[in-house]
Formats: C-alpha cells, structure tokens, sequence
C-alpha cells in the first residue's frame, strides 16, 4: 500500500502542543489498520511572519499540491493582526485548493460535563456544513476617505449558483449518507434582502431533488437560540460561511467543549488536498503549559483517514477518544481535570489498543 503524504502545519500556539498528539495517534491506528504515511512539517506561522514578512512563501501552494492532505494545528498569535494571519495562510489554503466545504460533527462524548441542562449524548449529535469560499467572506470590498469623518467600509457578500448550489448538495448527500433524516438551513432573508432570499430559493430547489430527505429552515438569531433550547431537533444543518463558523462554533460548546470539535476543509471532487483541522484556535493564554485538550486535533486526524477510505481506522479512533473520556481516564482542564495534554494522548493511543 502507498504511504499518505501529509503536510504538517502546526502552525501558531497550542498546535504545536496537539499536532503531536495528532500524529501520534495517526500512527497508532496506522499500526493496528496497515496504514502508512510520510509526515512532512512546515514551520508557516506568524513566528515566520516576524522573520520574513510572510506566513508561508510565495510558493506555498504549490507546494502543498504534491499531497494527499494537510493537517493544520492552529493560525493566530499576538502581534499579527488576526485578519492578516488568517488570509495570510488559512484562507489561500482553503480557497485555492477549492475546499469549498468545511465539515463540523457536533457530537456530544459519553462523560463530557455538558453546560445545558438534562442534556446527554442521545441530544447532541449532528453536523454543521459550512460554504467555504465565498459568501461572506469576500475579498471584494474596501475603504474609502480614512481618517476623516466621511470614513466607510464596504463589504460585498457573494453568494453563486455554482457556490450555493454544490455545499446545499453536499449537505443533502450526507444526511443519507450517513442515516440522518432532515436537513436544516440557516437563512436570515427577512433582513438581508438579496443574498438569503436566494439561498432560500437555491435551498428549495435542491431539496426538491431529494423527496425522502426532511427539510427546515431557521433565521440565523432563531437558530442559534435552538441550538441552545433544542440540540435534539438538529442532523445536519447547512448555512452560508458566516453563519456555518458560528454555529459550528456554538455547537460543539454546548457538548461540553470546544477543544473537541474537529473540521474537515474539503475539496470532494479530488483535485487538490483537503485539509484536516480542530475548531478550536491557538490559545494563546495557555500556549506553551501543556495542558490544550487534544481531541480536536486527533479527531480531524480521523476525519483525515475517512476522508482517504480508511472508514475502519477512523471510527476506531472516535471510539477510543469516548472511551478514553467515559472511562474515568485523564481529562484536560477544559473537561474538569488537570491532565497534560500528552496524557489524554497516551490514553487515546492505549484506548485504541
């Protein structure tokens, strides 16, 4: 069997603490399940960017085509402007390799504290699709007459057939993939009144193509509100790239924690390198203690593998990160204990088997 080249971006803070992890537990499945890799890291961080003025070299995506994925640490640190860092690394990634989908479970792990009520496992456990490359998050824009009281910004929202029409798919094909039962769309068309009116038009239309999928939709504020009061309504919600990076934000808090949450920058069709990454950011207040929960990253290290069709492989990983937590081993201090981050690894690595 052929190895998996994967480049390795720590990145900035706590990813240089969980990206090990990460591997480390890559390698453990790979052991157990046959699977090779070769691991290649790249120091692109905002460390770099103090030294040379740039967060990866000019040829930094050519580079990462010669891949099979990429797993990410973290992007962010004081002193670099977070709008820099970000489209200075983690944007050029995800738009120039085309990973117009990022993919967030919410899952809810047996032994997690959870901050809502008489909430448990069996109430939260769905998926938050979010449009990767445009909406919101447009390059288009600027400003104009700085420094004086006439000062503006503009911000244009682009939201394309192509773009709206193949992330609402995408949603639709992973509720029957994976036996979930509705779809739900995050919208705010009666506030915004020229791009959410066509996504709902765009969403309605794709639905139609799927008549034993269930569909409903929320504005945004509403939503939000029941994540909160209602997690067990939800399978697989899809929303614009604003509204899917708060949500799958919100949604992985109200399990417990966001260091759980992994994401998965996807380009379906395989034609370039996706990209596998946790939700969380680089912390930098607890950067450098050894104490960052690393089952984000080790779960987008799973999420790497299904990606490739190592199905087996990752599932065995997900079950060991719940047993390593349901079984009363070390927890992190986000989950109430006072574990290193290397302890839950080994508890992981030992979970596996």
């Amino acid at each position: 069997m052929s190895k998996l080249k994967i480049a390795v971006i720590p990145g900035d803070g706590i990813g240089w603490e969980v990206i090990p992890e990460g591997i480390k537990v890559l390698e453990a499945a790979g052991r157990k399940f046959g699977i090779d890799y070769e691991f290649t890291e790249f120091d692109w961080s905002c460390e770099r960017f103090h030294k040379t003025g740039a967060l990866m070299p000019e040829d930094g995506i050519e580079q990462l085509k010669a891949f099979d994925s990429i797993f990410l640490g973290a992007v962010g640190f004081p002193g670099v402007p977070d709008h820099v860092s970000l489209w200075g690394l983690l944007i050029p990634i995800r738009r120039e390799m085309h990973q117009y989908v990022n993919l967030r479970p919410v899952r809810m792990l047996p032994g997690m504290p959870c901050p809502l009520a008489n909430r448990g496992p069996e109430d939260i456990d769905f998926w938050v699709i979010r449009e990767n490359n445009e909406g919101e998050y447009s390059e288009i824009g600027g400003r104009m007459y700085e420094g004086t009281d006439q000062e503006m910004a503009v911000q244009q929202s682009i939201f394309s057939r192509r773009g709206t029409d193949r992330i609402i798919r995408f949603a639709f094909e992973l509720c029957q993939r994976v036996g979930k039962k509705k779809v739900t769309s995050a919208t705010k068309s009666n506030g915004i009144i020229h791009t959410m009116p066509y996504w709902d038009e765009r969403f309605e239309a794709i639905s139609s193509e799927y008549p034993g999928v269930a569909t409903d939709k929320y504005h945004i504020d509403i939503l939000a509100a029941n994540f909160v009061m209602h997690p067990d309504w939800f399978d697989v919600v899809v929303g614009s790239n604003l509204f899917g990076d708060i949500l799958s934000d919100l949604g992985p808090a109200l399990a417990g924690t966001i260091a759980i949450a992994p994401s998965a920058n996807i380009n379906p069709e395989g034609d370039y390198p996706s990209m596998f990454e946790p939700v969380h950011g680089s912390a930098p207040d607890i950067a450098g203690k050894g104490i960052a929960n690393p089952i984000g990253q080790i779960w987008s290290g799973a999420m790497l593998l299904e990606h490739h069709g190592h199905q087996e492989a990752a599932d065995a990983i997900v079950a060991a990160c719940e047993r390593a937590v349901a079984e009363g081993g070390p927890k992190t201090p986000d989950m109430g204990g006072q574990a290193a981050t290397s302890d839950l690894g080994d508890a992981i690595v030992q979970a596996l088997g």
